[in-house]
């Protein structure tokens, strides 16, 4: 089956692509005209199915009057009114402009739905009648029959390949799917309110509400979703996405180095996100007493520290956070140093997991996930801080890019389970994994792969949270050596010494000023 859904995505994608080949669009102009029709095709598909059920009496309207738009609501489907369903946008008369009504049906459905008031795509008349009419026609042959979120599958598919076409821009909004799924799986989401201050496409949420469903229980009643963006139109495609997988939640425009829109201190039970890298120019004067901050404003023109304080301080008493950050955070030095060894000393870091490079579509360097956890304070796991090195694991997707399978990030979080002492995860396939290297389903320290350290050792590193130093190296030789990956992680060191370098330049100019004052 999965081999019919990547045929489908490739076709569909061509499809799709002819769009900027035969228009002088970009593809930040074209992806979500693309993504909106995409939308539409799996709106369609779940109002239809649940229609059918409807009319048939096989679920009850929650209506005495009859089939209302509450009835398809309640069940986390769009309402559509008939102008609205693709099967009136495919039978439309040759020579009807598309465009027009395709804007009409957008309208329409936001109209009928308030949390979409504003936010799908209504650009169609700029396109040529000829392009739109094709890519219906296209989207329309899309399996209905196909088991599992198919649509779904797509819609991630696009945004991944938009994220690529666009580059750099792009990844702001996609974080790839994976390593979203390795982060709930980590943090494991069963219910509560969950918060992303770089809420992206929505991945984040996504990803937890099927986290959810795989648990056997209903997300729209599990979970409650609020999240934050900088850029207009992500906070569309976010909405867009929350909805094609019949979600909905409190998704807000803002700056989050500077507004604290749903006043987070405390709040939540979750917080989740991909934050951009390594981001100056932070004006720290508007943000010097700012609540969230409490551990300092780091003195690098670096923003990593500011968004690793908002992750933490979003959490209550028992929250957990998991999160993607750059290498050079684990071992950053002077200030952040400081504020890192008060998060340690404060027994809030839980996990820390090397991701190995080209897991991200833009750019290829290797990251590292944190995870947090204020509730460890009351558990045996209080002085201890576990290490996961993952860097040699992955699959090869093409050349280029890679990714988690379903059965290593189960096996990955079967190591968490254990750390935790939790019951193990066999649906995905990690039983061999987990036979092999740790044969007695309890944990136990794998060199190369995962030690969990005490406090006083990672004092004795000088709080460094790099996987690295405490994990070791595997009994067997490493002898896939790569090259441009090594040469990768020298530059992200060689980044993090100058940084230092920056830092040590301006105190001791500082100083000088001071001596000739």
């Amino acid at each position: 089956m999965a081999g019919n859904h990547n045929e489908i995505e490739k076709k569909l994608w061509e499809a799709a692509d002819q769009l900027r080949a035969n228009s002088k669009l970009k593809s930040s102009e074209y992806s979500i005209p693309v993504l909106g029709l995409i939308f539409l095709r799996y709106a369609d598909h779940k109002f239809s199915a649940l229609d059918t059920e409807l009319k048939k009496g096989k679920i009850e309207s929650e209506s005495r009057i009859g089939i209302t738009k509450t009835d398809y609501q309640a069940r986390g489907v769009l309402y559509l009114p008939e102008n609205a369903r693709f099967s009136y946008l495919l039978n439309l008369p040759e020579g009807e402009n598309m465009g027009k009504a395709i804007n009409e049906a957008m309208k329409a459905i936001e109209t009928e739905n308030e949390d979409l008031k504003d936010v799908l795509p209504k650009t169609y008349a700029r396109l040529d009648n000829d392009v739109l009419v094709a890519l219906i026609k296209n989207f329309s042959s899309i399996p209905m029959d196909t088991e599992g979120d198919v649509f779904g599958k797509i819609y991630e598919y696009f945004l991944g390949k938009f994220a690529m076409a666009e580059g750099q821009r792009g990844g702001e909004f996609f974080t790839p799917t994976s390593i979203v799924k390795l982060i709930v799986e980590v943090i494991e989401p069963y219910h509560g309110r969950m918060y992303d201050p770089a809420g992206g496409s929505g991945g984040m949420f996504v990803q937890s509400a099927k986290f959810v469903e795989r648990h056997k229980k209903n997300p729209g009643k599990e979970i409650a979703i609020y999240g934050q963006e900088k850029v207009a139109e992500t906070v569309r495609l976010c909405k867009m996405n929350l909805a094609v997988h019949g979600l909905s939640g409190d998704i807000r425009q803002g700056n989050t180095y500077y507004e604290d829109i749903h006043n987070s201190i405390g709040k939540f039970d979750f917080t989740m996100a991909n934050p951009p890298f390594n981001v100056n120019g932070v004006d720290k004067e508007k943000i010097k007493d700012d609540k969230r901050f409490c551990y300092g404003i780091p003195k690098p023109d670096n923003a990593n520290y500011l968004w690793i304080q908002i992750f933490l301080s979003a959490l209550n008493s028992a929250g957990r956070a998991g999160f993607v950050m750059a290498n050079s955070a684990s071992d950053a030095r002077q200030s952040e140093l400081e504020i890192r060894k008060q998060m340690i000393e404060d027994r809030v870091v839980d996990i820390m997991i090397a991701i190995g490079s080209n897991f991200f579509y833009t750019v290829t360097l290797p990251c590292t996930l944190w995870f947090f956890d204020k509730g460890k304070k009351e558990t045996t796991r209080k002085d201890s801080i576990l290490f996961i090195d993952a860097r040699n694991i992955y699959t090869q997707v093409d050349r280029a890019h890679r990714e988690f399978t379903p059965e290593q990030i189960e096996f990955i979080g079967n190591i968490v389970r254990l750390y935790r002492g939790e019951g193990i995860e066999t649906a995905n396939g990690s039983k061999e994994m987990m036979d092999t290297q740790f044969p007695d389903n309890k944990y136990q320290d794998v060199p190369g792969l995962c030690k969990v350290a005490t406090i006083d050792k990672v004092r004795e590193q000088g709080y460094s949270l790099n996987p690295g130093r405490y994990v070791g190296i595997a009994e067997k030789a490493r002898d896939d050596f790569d090259f441009y990956e090594r040469l990768e992680e020298l530059n992200e060191e060689l980044e993090m010494l100058n940084a230092e370098a920056r830092e040590l330049e301006e105190r001791i100019s500082e100083n000088v000023s001071k001596l000739l004052s």
